[in-house]
């Protein structure tokens, strides 16, 4: 037998081999993955980008009552969007999630685009589509009278469009950008303020969509008081009440029934309604006690209760609600009506409204009962102007969304389902309410001169924070100048009606102004420095909030800056902002310089 010739013996491949075969292959991988995350994640910016006009566009076209045009933006928005979501939420992308550093900055962005996703798709283009069925024309006046069935037929869809970009907003608010990168960081930044402007807005529209039918009779005649708060001579809400109102409303039609003045109330013996011991403690019984200070404590809801109480009073109606308009106010309505001529023959303007309102009436009319007329004559011909139909609608949204959000527009309503909707909004005036991503603090001006001086108040508000404990307790420092911009001569030029002339112990031409400060529900108060010192202030406390209380006078020319300090309870990485009364000259920044340096200890 032919012996047998077995092949070669087989190569194994050594351990080593093996192990470098594996360390490439996942090395390729790992290159591949990234290279693949860096290219969607470019993909993703790119749509991200191209998404932030469209945003602004959509919702001036929304304003416009420009309903195709707004969807066929809305739909390229969504498109945007949707892509970006796709690009960020693949498995591959969610698996490098979990790699140190790295991953946090994919987790940020794949939420910021999923945030993003969901605000277009569920929130904004129904929106848009609201606007291609109903305009603002179609709630506009017509003879006094407005057809509220298209504010009936839209809510449902309004309230599902503000639901979802309120849960976007919170979203986006949820993620941690302490330690992303800077490009991350700042589209961060960008995309929450966009989502913070669109769900606030959003918000707004389905209140007053929610409330308006009720608010204008169509459940059955309702009846308001109109208080016109003059910031000639501040009040914690705004002004002064001189001049108020009755407004009729049933079915739609609204009407301005009955006008009344601050003189026309006595001074009550006692509060008309049982008054807090902090209230009392804080601003005094006169809140309770004369018209003209009911608005000198900051919780607007009590204020209009006690000027609802007094109007009982004094003429047998109790109203339904409360509205609170100031002078500025006007000004922004004056843009949507154009010039109207008042009874006295004046022409009031946008432009020269508080001018007028809040200088020269005084110069004119010594009288204070023709000073209140004449702030009565120009209410009344402003409403009606507005109730006739003869403003432009979307200037009127506009104009009213302004002074809503600085605080100059508020509602108190006596029926408890139409303050739910309104408790917690801008319109409410209530104290400042912090949330788990905000932390909310309120700067209130009174009036000390007894006087009409505030005109001249120049009035800067800010807030910082800094953590520079180990226990990671933030400081937080609001800042508050105060500027007198009377002419240096206010003593002798200026009516002593307009400078008290002294009787409250005020010297002529000075501006003296008694502040509240409130920090946060919990936090510690750490007193209060001037232009640098250290000054002695009343620390108190009002239904929970920490309030640090202190006066201010100013000679013309003269400024001053106050920086109130307050240590927060836990590490916090939300935003901090103020809300101010609005004063006729006011600034409110939310944002000033603070170090460890600088703050109280």
């Amino acid at each position: 037998m032919a012996p047998s010739h077995a092949g070669p013996p087989a190569r194994r491949l050594r351990p080593r081999t093996i192990v470098l075969w594996v360390v490439s292959a996942v090395v390729l991988l790992a290159i591949f993955a990234v290279v693949w995350v860096g290219v969607r994640g470019l993909l993703a910016r790119n749509e991200l980008q191209g998404a932030v006009p469209l945003a602004s566009k959509v919702q001036t076209q929304v304003l416009a009552g420009d309903g195709a045009a707004a969807q066929k933006t809305a739909t390229q928005l969504a498109d945007h969007a949707a892509r970006a979501a796709r690009l960020t939420g693949d498995p591959v992308w969610r698996a490098l999630e979990i790699v140190p550093w790295l991953g946090g900055n994919l987790s940020a962005v794949r939420q910021l685009a999923a945030a993003t996703d969901e605000a277009v798709s569920d929130g904004v283009q129904p929106l848009a589509g609201v606007a291609g069925t109903v305009r603002p024309q179609d709630f506009s006046p017509v003879d006094g009278v407005i057809d509220l069935k298209p504010l009936v037929a839209v809510q449902p869809k309004l309230a599902s469009a503000s639901a979802a970009l309120v849960s976007a907003d919170r979203a986006v608010h949820r993620i941690d950008t302490s330690g992303l990168l800077g490009p991350v960081r700042s589209a961060a930044t960008q995309l929450t303020s966009a989502l913070d402007s669109a769900s606030n807005g959003a918000t707004a529209i389905d209140n007053a969509v929610r409330l308006a039918p009720a608010v204008l009779g169509a459940d059955g005649p309702r009846n308001y008081l109109l208080l016109f708060q003059n910031p000639a001579e501040l009040r914690a809400t705004g002004g002064i009440p001189g001049a108020l109102a009755l407004i009729h409303t049933e079915n739609g039609k609204i009407s301005l029934v009955q006008q009344a003045s601050s003189a026309d109330f006595p001074h009550y013996a006692s509060p008309v309604l049982p008054l807090p011991v902090e209230t009392r403690g804080l601003y005094g019984d006169n809140v309770g006690e004369y018209i003209q200070d009911v608005t000198l404590t900051p919780d607007f809801p009590r204020s209009a209760a006690l000027a609802s109480e007094m109007w009982k009073r004094q003429f047998g109606l109790e109203p339904d609600g409360v509205l609170s308009v100031d002078p500025v106010t006007l000004g922004y309505l004056l843009k949507a009506t154009g010039p109207i001529t008042l009874p006295t023959g004046d022409v009031l303007t946008s432009g020269n409204a508080v001018q007028l309102l809040l200088s020269e009436v005084y110069a004119r009319y010594t009288n204070p009962a023709q000073q209140d007329e004449f702030f009565a004559g120009a209410a009344a011909s402003v409403f009606t102007a507005v109730s006739g139909g003869k403003a432009d609608p979307v200037a009127l949204i506009t104009a009213l969304a302004r002074a809503g959000s600085e605080h100059r527009v508020l509602i108190w309503s006596a029926h408890k389902e139409d303050q739910s909707v309104l408790s917690g909004t801008t319109l409410a005036g209530g104290l400042p309410i912090s949330t788990a991503t905000e932390q909310r603090f309120g700067v209130y001006l009174n009036d000390g001169t007894g006087a009409k001086m505030d005109t001249y108040l120049h009035v800067t508000v800010g807030v910082a924070q800094v953590t520079c404990r180990k226990d990671r307790r933030p400081d937080y420092g609001v800042e508050v100048t105060l500027t007198n911009t009377a002419p240096a001569d206010a003593a002798t030029s200026l009516v002593p009606y307009v400078t008290g002339g002294g009787s409250f112990g005020v010297t002529p031409g000075n501006i003296k102004t008694v502040l509240s400060v409130y920090g946060v529900r919990g936090m510690q108060n750490l007193g209060v420095m001037r232009d640098g010192k250290v000054v002695t202030a009343h620390p108190s406390s009002n239904a929970g909030y920490p309030v640090t209380a202190l006066s201010v006078e100013l000679a013309p020319g003269e400024s001053t800056t106050l920086h109130f300090g307050w240590l927060g309870t836990a590490p916090y990485g939300g935003r901090s902002v103020v809300q101010s009364t609005p004063a006729v000259h006011a600034d409110v920044t939310n944002r000033v310089d603070f170090s460890c340096e600088s703050r109280l200890f």
